[in-house]
């Protein structure tokens, strides 16, 4: 029952998580469009009451006349519409998430046991839970002293950008050397999440509330606290992509069971970002192919470093009878079906993982290409919690059939 309690969390955190950042993601886009699209006030009363901007559309079967003032309107409305809520909501739901399906059960989902740092393959649950907590803390804090030290009067945002994009490389390769696969590449995609939302909490709602407060007072607003705010939502801007591609990574174990993880990560978040930069421009008005063309190399050649090798060992494999059903089956048995059965004897399992079960020959048979798969690349057993040896493996990548 307590399985199918977590289960059932678990489905309704990830909605609300995904209706939530769906919400922030597109309200983010489309004010980042809004910006880029304004164009200079053609009536000359809009120039004259401080109007820096304005952008005519069409949706939905009505008309739209958006303005932006190049300080602040003489008059502020009572009513005011704050963009914030979706952004705390998909970072709460979110760590919710992570506590549910990481946190609870560490040693399992966490923990690293072929890190090449051995204090890393030797953590204990609760130390991967520290240090995960940790990880996402130090990722916000050293992003922070970036932007303060780097570009605290937003004089310059080419270098930090190019600081930024060094971190990133640095989170990227600690990630996937201090916890598993699929760990890292969430806590990669959370660190920037939470940099996001905390660029949200920090520096953008107060400083707008400053200005809101400044002009209720009858006095002019601090021009660094819009600034800010911009530098920040610039940066939540770039983050968008390559934060959605890492969040929905754990579906896909090629990716964060490679070797060279890592780096694969780093060229989707590269990518991402460029794919990004190419959106931004053409709502300004200016289409430059180069970014989505570098950006889909960064992604062929992801595709390259994470395909797969001919054999799970790597080299030439001398000629040998493939094994026989009893040796598949007995394998499936000693390391598969504790959770790929229709009732899992693993703790933390109401139902078999994916759907997938294995508890006779046919069923093992039309999932061999995925047991082949999951198992040369290491992804399973998870955690390899029953110690599944490199020869058994290579066993799994010689079965034909």
């Amino acid at each position: 029952m307590q399985a199918y309690v977590i289960d059932f969390a678990n489905l309704i955190l990830r909605w609300l998580h995904v209706i939530a950042a769906i919400a922030w993601i597109g309200e983010s886009i489309y004010f980042v469009m809004l910006d880029n699209s304004l164009r200079a006030p053609k009536a000359e009363e809009d120039r004259d009451k401080g109007v820096f901007g304005e952008m005519w559309s069409v949706h939905g079967g009505g008309f739209y006349h958006n303005q932006k003032y190049a300080t602040a309107p003489a008059k502020l409305p009572n009513e005011l519409h704050w963009s914030f809520w979706k952004a705390y909501t998909t970072w709460l739901s979110g760590f919710a998430l992570f506590v549910i399906l990481y946190m609870v059960n560490p040693g399992f989902y966490l923990v690293n046991p072929a890190s090449p740092w051995q204090w890393a393959a030797n953590m204990t649950g609760w130390q991967a839970n520290l240090l995960a907590l940790a990880f996402l803390l130090g990722g916000w804090l050293v992003y922070n002293a970036l932007c303060k030290r780097i570009s605290p009067n937003m004089d310059r945002d080419g270098l930090l950008s190019v600081a930024v994009a060094v971190m990133m490389i640095g989170v990227a390769y600690l990630s996937t050397q201090m916890f598993s696969g699929r760990a890292a590449f969430l806590l990669t995609g959370a660190v920037m999440a939470t940099a996001m939302s905390a660029n949200v909490f920090f520096w953008i709602i107060p400083g707008q509330r400053r200005m809101v407060k400044a002009m209720k007072a009858g006095e002019a607003p601090n021009p660094l606290d819009g600034k800010r705010g911009k530098q920040r939502s610039v940066h939540n801007t770039y983050f968008t992509l390559p934060v959605v591609l890492l969040m929905v990574s754990n579906h896909y174990s090629f990716i964060y069971s490679h070797e060279l993880a890592w780096v694969v990560m780093v060229l989707f978040i590269f990518a991402g970002a460029l794919i990004r930069q190419f959106f931004v421009l053409m709502h300004a008005g200016k289409t430059q192919p180069a970014y989505p063309a570098v950006g889909v190399g960064l992604i062929l050649l992801a595709f390259w470093v994470a395909a797969p090798s001919a054999s799970f060992s790597g080299g030439e494999q001398p000629a040998r009878q493939g094994p026989d059903q009893a040796q598949i089956t007995g394998l499936i048995e000693q390391h598969c079906v504790q959770c790929h059965a229709r009732t899992p004897a693993q703790a933390g399992f109401s139902a078999p993982p994916a759907g997938i079960v294995l508890e006779n020959w046919e069923e093992i048979l039309g999932q061999k290409a995925h047991i082949q798969q999951v198992v040369a690349n290491r992804y399973m057993p998870l955690g390899n919690m029953t110690n599944m040896s490199d020869e058994e493996r290579d066993i799994i990548a010689a079965w034909e059939e």
